[in-house]
């Protein structure tokens, strides 16, 4: 009898220290997320500091963002396939380790050139990052409600780190200067590698070097990088330009070319069959335009913050402050209690239609705006869609695939979060330009005819929002993948569907 007492206890204390170890490795996988989150709004408060201290233009000054996004956008579908062929922990520390060197370097960058080459690296770094992170956590994690969790978790990491972002840079910059807004990654990206060598698990890839798809690789990867210099550029040389409608022809006969070599090639980089799966295509089509609103909220709002109401940088930080508490509740826990209740479609659909809200509350606000009743009543509403819609978002993107396909996968949400992201925010910011000019021209105020073209851009980013939500109650189903086993095959999960 004792031996079984003690072979029980054995086994349970071995299983608790493997519980412990999956839950310390998702703090890892977070903060590697954090990193390349941070690094996506943390710039935006410094370029005035770094246009003033190296001498850029306000043409070239914009490279200082599109070089990070040209790479990030173009290599996200590589990234994680690699992550399948040759492990994910292992282009995981490749990743982490080449942004945080890239970092180092931006922070010492001396030169206009020196800053945007090492951006762009740094881009190069946070795809691959971005692309296996999310695969990690869907491997560690297979029981449902520690799944649905540990999503949470990463989720609230994804959707508020840019918010946080916005208040980092503004304390960085102002306490000390923009080459902070880099170095901060140095202890984080060591810490970061560290800790993944002794907690992430180090499994092999799916297959070896010689089955990459190189010509699928090269194709698709100058397409979106194409299609990302086209979007970036877009406002600035005109959108019926000859130079963006080239790009974007270009971009769209390449991404031809990449699906004919997708439909024959043995091994594909994207299996196009990955699309035929309900969840997956529709997380991803709801997911781009969920990218597009949130950028109404994170970038929109912040103008309106600081150019209309006269707001400093780590004020408009701290005006995000209420709605990252908010989507930090729902997501270290009342996000997972919903999704294990509702299933994934009805949060998230719930979700999406309180950020539209949200957005139309924002259109309303006055030139002499009050923070408690013109913005803080938005902020509410849009941390709880985003603290509800974020996590069922990112299960439905990757509940029907196999934990072999899963850094693909990743790779194919993360590119359509960053597309929708980059194009909406043209879009966006070309529309609220133009209306900024109407107003102006017919006689108001550069505050009034500035706030008037915010309020415009606010409607359609609630258009946005309030399409994906629709999409979302629609075309989407919970399947297995929420309340089961993550081994499935993809068939037989998909089919499960209980709404």
């Amino acid at each position: 009898m004792s031996a079984v007492l003690l072979r029980r206890t054995n086994e349970e204390t071995t299983m608790n220290s493997r519980d412990q170890r999956r839950w310390l490795a998702l703090i890892v996988l977070c903060l590697g997320s954090l990193m390349i989150v941070l690094d996506t709004t943390i710039v935006n408060v410094a370029l005035p500091s770094i246009q003033k201290d190296l001498g850029f233009s306000q043409t070239t000054l914009a490279w200082v963002v599109n070089a990070y996004l040209l790479t990030f956008g173009g290599f996200l579908l590589l990234g994680g396939r690699l992550g399948d062929l040759f492990g994910h922990r292992r282009l995981f520390l490749i990743g982490i380790a080449l942004f945080t060197l890239a970092s180092l370097c931006c922070g010492l960058s001396r030169s206009e050139q020196f800053l945007i080459g090492a951006r762009a690296v740094q881009g190069l770094g946070g795809a691959v990052v971005s692309a296996v992170g999310l695969s990690l956590v869907m491997n560690l994690f297979t029981e449902p409600a520690e799944r649905a969790k540990a999503m949470g978790v990463f989720g609230f990491v994804a959707a508020g780190g840019g918010s946080i972002g916005v208040l980092l840079g503004g304390v960085l910059t102002g306490a000390l200067n923009w080459h902070w807004i880099f170095f901060v990654n140095l202890p984080l990206g060591i810490v970061v590698c560290a800790l993944s060598l002794l907690l992430l698990p180090a499994t092999r890839g799916s297959i070896g070097a010689g089955h990459l798809d190189v010509a699928g690789a090269v194709t698709v990867t100058l397409s979106l990088m194409l299609a990302v210099y086209a979007i970036v550029n877009g406002n600035g040389v005109g959108w019926l330009s000859i130079q963006t409608i080239s790009l974007l022809v270009g971009a769209a006969l390449l991404l031809a070319v990449f699906l004919a070599i997708e439909s024959r090639v043995r091994s594909p980089l994207v299996p196009l069959d990955l699309f035929q799966l309900r969840n997956v295509a529709t997380a991803n089509v709801v997911g781009v335009l969920w990218a597009a609103a949130m950028f109404a909220w994170f970038f929109i709002s912040a103008l309106y913050l600081q150019l209309v109401l006269g707001y400093t940088p780590l004020q408009v930080g701290l005006a995000f402050l209420p709605a990252n508490l908010i989507m930090g509740a729902f997501s270290l826990g009342l996000s997972a209690k919903l999704v294990m209740r509702f299933g994934i479609k009805r949060p998230l659909a719930v979700g999406l239609f309180l950020a539209a809200i949200g957005l139309v509350l924002f259109a309303r606000a006055p030139v002499g705006g009050n923070f408690a009743l013109d913005v803080l009543p938005s902020m509410i509403l849009l941390g709880f869609g985003a603290g509800i819609a974020f996590n069922p978002m990112l299960l439905a993107a990757m509940s029907d695939v196999a934990p072999t396909e899963s850094g693909i996968a990743s790779g194919v949400v993360n590119t359509a979060f960053m597309m929708g992201g980059a194009l909406g925010l043209a879009i966006l910011a070309s529309l609220a330009a133009s209306r900024t000019n109407s107003l102006l021209a017919s006689g108001d105020t550069i505050r009034a005819a500035l706030n008037g073209g915010y309020h415009a851009a606010f409607i359609v980013g609630a258009l946005f929002a309030a399409s994906a939500a629709t999409l979302s109650a629609a075309l989407l189903r919970t399947t297995g993948a929420v309340a089961g086993d993550a081994d499935s095959p993809p068939a037989l999960v998909g089919a499960a569907s209980r709404d």
